[in-house]
């Protein structure tokens, strides 16, 4: 009897234990969704089997070990990230080993034609000019990173990207960087992400690793960010912003050859603004209106520019009448949002 009675606190311990261990592994290794060697000549095999499998395993390890039995061990690896302060060193340190690496698996890929969503497109240009700017700067950004740690493109609470850099496996969401937001593409700049290959030239590791960058993740990232806008799929009202904006705010520094050149552009955009579908919510009266006084004013606009007569300062009055015009146009359709 005392026999099986030992058996069965045994078969207790054995079942209680097992259920402990399986909490302390809350967090675990996630599969890359492509060989190890899917990413050569861009990184190497052996790079990727030893980065992915001995140094992300070790921060799983690690953070599972030092939550067991703590309140963190109930937090997901986000609520863990944006409140890590509040814990030791090893969890902000080995939890962001985890987050920023199971972000980077996923934003690099073996398809060398994936590329950004319209939306994340524009964004990039509006932000920083092109694409080329945009990689300029973050590998600037990377390159400038003392010692171990991360370059990021990331959105912030405006909705804006922004490029930032962090030491260590610090990130953009934890609450103790100088600038908080979501990332949606991080460059690991740790020497185990790229010395078996390039040994100390980590300039040599950014311009290669462009070529595997999985833009159509990156966007999927950015698009769950960023809610559609309202003039989205108001093409043509777009087309003109984007000439005003490049035309209006040289001239409020005094330069007035973009507008000189394109005042026949923005005549051109005004009219074809006039002729196409306004979407249902916008289409009033007001703003029909207020389009053709856009299309009377541009070609005013353009016929002061193409008068040897006209003076900067009435080219500049008319410019600027047209753009008021244009955040009338703005104003009706968004009524009190700013823009």
């Amino acid at each position: 009897m005392k026999k099986l009675h030992f058996i069965w606190l045994y078969t207790i311990f054995i079942v209680l234990n097992a259920q402990n261990t399986v909490s302390q592994q809350k967090f675990s290794l996630p599969e890359l969704p492509y060989a190890y060697e899917a990413l050569e000549p861009s990184i190497d095999k052996e790079t990727m089997m030893i980065h992915h499998s001995k140094h992300h395993q070790a921060y799983i390890n690690n953070l599972n070990t030092a939550l067991a039995g703590t309140q963190g061990a109930n937090l997901t690896l986000e609520e863990l990230m944006k409140n890590v302060s509040k814990y030791s060193g090893i969890v902000r340190n080995n939890g962001g080993g985890h987050y920023n690496h199971s972000l980077f698996w996923t934003i690099l890929s073996p398809n060398k034609t994936t590329k950004p969503s319209k939306r994340l497109e524009e964004a990039i240009n509006k932000q920083f000019g092109s694409m080329d700017s945009l990689k300029i700067q973050l590998n600037n950004a990377a390159l400038k990173q003392f010692g171990s740690g991360w370059a990021w493109l990331s959105v912030d609470k405006n909705n804006k990207l922004f490029i930032s850099s962090t030491a260590n496996q610090d990130n953009p969401i934890m609450d103790v960087v100088e600038k908080q937001g979501t990332p949606i593409l991080g460059i690991d700049v740790w020497e185990h992400a790229y010395y078996l290959k390039f040994q100390n030239k980590r300039g040599d590791y950014l311009l290669s690793i462009w070529n595997v960058l999985n833009w159509e993740e990156i966007s999927r990232r950015y698009e769950s960010i960023v809610p559609k806008g309202k003039f989205d799929d108001w093409q043509a009202i777009k087309d003109f912003h984007k000439v005003m904006s490049q035309t209006f705010h040289p001239s409020e520094k005094g330069d007035l050859i973009p507008i000189k050149s394109r005042s026949a552009e923005m005549v051109t955009l005004a009219e074809q603004l006039s002729k196409s579908k306004l979407p249902t919510e916008f289409d009033n009266k007001q703003v029909r209106s207020a389009i053709l006084e856009l299309v009377k004013d541009s070609k005013k606009l353009h016929k002061l520019v193409q008068s040897k007569k006209s003076s900067d300062a009435a080219i500049t009055e008319s410019l600027n009448n047209l753009h008021d015009v244009f955040h009338k146009i703005v104003g009706l359709c968004v009524h009190d949002e700013a823009h």
